[in-house]
């Protein structure tokens, strides 16, 4: 399993033993709701909010990042401004678990090896 950027930052708080309220108050302008749907995957902290959460958790930005796995937004939207249907399948694909993005896309790309991909 891939690990996420939710993934890490809780694994960072746990290992702190900090509950979600605890961290919100480190971090000063994310609540404990929103730094839960953090973890779950379901929201994504901006710039701003990484920074703290990184001083908070005594951890890098570059450590958070990492496992930052979102497109670049801007890409995202040229790409769906030049081919709607495109901005269609994106919407629909982030509204999954990354686990079934993953296998979607895993599915959907060419084998390297013609006896590696399975029906």
């Amino acid at each position: 399993m891939v690990k996420t950027l939710g993934d890490r930052i809780r694994e960072l708080r746990e290992g702190k033993d900090l509950s979600l309220r605890e961290l919100s108050k480190k971090v000063g302008e994310a609540s404990a709701a929103f730094l839960s749907d953090v973890e779950l995957g379901r929201r994504f902290p901006s710039e701003k909010t990484l920074v703290n959460l990184a001083d908070a958790l005594e951890t890098t930005i570059k450590d958070l990042q990492q496992y930052d796995s979102r497109p670049p937004v801007e890409e995202m939207r040229r790409i769906a401004n030049a081919h709607p249907a495109l901005g269609v399948a994106f919407r629909k694909l982030i509204e999954l678990p990354v686990e079934e993005q993953l296998k979607i896309l895993k599915n959907q790309l060419p084998p390297s090896d013609p006896g590696e991909r399975k029906k």
